[in-house]
């Protein structure tokens, strides 16, 4: 079973660390290389970069970690006691 709590937090956490990582890489490299393009469809209102943008970006994507871990730790959890009991030996 999984805890929704510390799910949904190590989910927000991962997304705002994956965040940052994607805009310091797209600062040290060539506008070739980064993502700036995916940022600005997926997170509402991200225009790249300034500092108010980069808040709402980092904000987003923790919003959209702690999402996908709210929803589906549930989700998890009800098919593990549906199915997914360990087998005896």
């Amino acid at each position: 079973m999984l805890n929704t709590k510390l799910i949904t937090w190590a989910l927000g956490l991962f997304t705002s660390v994956s965040y940052v990582a994607c805009v310091l890489f797209g600062l040290l490299t060539p506008n070739s290389l980064h993502m700036h393009e995916f940022l600005e469809i997926v997170l509402p209102a991200f225009e790249w970069i300034s500092f108010s943008s980069f808040l709402l970006g980092l904000v987003e994507s923790f919003l959209w970690g702690a999402y996908i871990g709210l929803v589906f730790s549930p989700i998890y959890n009800a098919l593990y006691r549906r199915w997914g009991k360990p087998a005896t030996t």
